[in-house]
């Protein structure tokens, strides 16, 4: 019997987190940040395509069930000897048979259909796994999209900050008459850009976030966790068990089991006819019994079988040409990934401590009067433009993360179990 990938249980704990989202906003505590995995649980198990797996496998069980079943009965009435010429010319002379045949199939051809239909199920039951990592995945690239915003909306609150506290120390010199009054108005023009690039930075962050709750038709006040966005870290899981794979298999099992089809239809099926004659010169009646068995002369269905060999041979390959792009895409992915981490690093250790460095030489200075207005707005705009770049960094490292994770399989475990019932309901 196939094994069974699907996860059951993680359909139930997805529920449960539901569930107790629910219960949190219903009685108004504070909601812990969202994380990763909440957000891709919640999409997976809202996804409209899980309800099309239940009829798909019930039209499965009806393509069993009709491969099953034997060749109809033929009854067939015949009259011969009327309306012809001299002696038959009435009807005087016709004979009436009224027949009964049957087809007797061989049992190997019905198996071999029935197979074949069965083969649909483990195909079925595959793309809906795929079906839903590919989900997650897309759902994994808003994720990032939005963290992403959330994390400019912080650069955005920062550069205010430098702003309005270059505005004060400004104001201060201006007053003094220690700096002229243009100084104080090109200032506070700054504030009130930066002020106008928060505000464009929140907007942005909240239809992120509400392109990502409109997976599961949730409230778009979300707090998003950006911990795992700020500090990236290499990717280790790798799964054995990819729905990919058991797709391309479940193909080839299919293709195997057309093999067998098509090797069999050859097969002669006996015809065996049994009936009554009625001549009317006498009103004599007679039993007529009969049988058939077709020659493979011609027909002999190798053209097909060949074919079906080939899909199987192209479908074992499929298989195997998956493995090697698969293990050579997650060594390129990782690769890449181990360069933008490294990239991330050094900023961090290299850049960001010296670009601070920087705002409280200038700032110390500029209180002291060494430097002008420019040079403290150079310093601020030089860390800004720095941690700007650190997340256009993050969020590639974290998309090609994605990426990895996909063809790793790090989701499988959230996958839902589709309602596989095919009961009536």
């Amino acid at each position: 019997m196939q094994k069974n990938h699907l996860r059951p249980f993680m359909g139930r704990v997805g529920l449960s987190v539901l569930a107790l989202a629910s219960l949190g906003l219903a009685s108004g505590a504070r909601a812990e940040p969202m994380q990763l995995a909440t957000a891709l649980t919640r999409a997976a198990e809202l996804n409209p395509e899980l309800e099309a797996v239940r009829p798909r496998l019930k039209a499965v069980e009806g393509a069993v069930a009709q491969a099953g079943v034997r060749p109809n009965p033929t009854l067939g009435l015949e009259t011969e000897n009327v309306l012809g010429s001299n002696t038959y010319g009435g009807i005087d002379g016709a004979e009436t048979t009224l027949r009964y045949s049957q087809v007797y199939e061989t049992s190997d051809k019905r198996r071999a259909r029935q197979d074949l239909a069965a083969s649909q199920r483990d195909l079925i039951l595959a793309e809906a796994r795929v079906k839903g990592l590919d989900l997650m995945h897309e759902v994994e690239a808003v994720w990032i999209a939005a963290v992403a915003a959330e994390a400019d909306v912080e650069v955005a609150r920062e550069r205010l900050a430098m702003a309005e506290r270059s505005l004060r120390e400004v104001s201060r010199r201006v007053a003094a008459a220690r700096d002229p009054l243009f100084a104080g108005a090109l200032t506070e023009a700054n504030v009130a850009k930066a002020r106008i690039s928060l505000d464009q930075a929140g907007d942005r962050a909240r239809v992120a976030k509400a392109q990502l709750a409109a997976y599961w038709i949730g409230s778009t006040d979300i707090d998003l966790d950006l911990t795992s966005f700020k500090s990236p870290a290499l990717p280790s899981f790798v799964s054995e068990d990819m729905p990919d794979a058991e797709l391309l298999r479940a193909r080839e099992r299919q293709a195997s089991a057309r093999i067998r089809v098509e090797t069999t239809r050859p097969l002669r099926d006996k015809t065996l006819t049994a009936g009554v004659r009625h001549f009317n010169a006498d009103g004599s009646v007679a039993f007529v019994v009969g049988g058939s068995i077709p020659l493979a002369r011609h027909d002999t269905n190798q053209g097909a079988i060949a074919q079906a060999r080939a899909e199987a041979d192209a479908a074992a390959l499929d298989i195997r040409a998956y493995d090697v792009k698969r293990a050579r895409d997650l060594v390129a992915i990782k690769a890449r990934l181990g360069g933008y981490l490294n990239e991330v690093k050094r900023l961090d250790a290299e850049v960001v401590p010296q670009a601070e460095r920087a705002i409280r030489l200038v700032e110390e200075g500029f209180a002291r009067g060494g430097f002008a207005y420019r040079d403290l707005m150079n310093a601020h705009e030089a860390l800004l433009s720095v941690k700007a770049e650190r997340i256009t960094l993050l969020k590639t490292f974290h998309l090609e993360r994605a990426h990895y994770e996909r063809l790793s399989g790090q989701w499988i475990a959230l996958l839902p179990a589709p309602d596989v019932n095919t009961e009536a309901k």
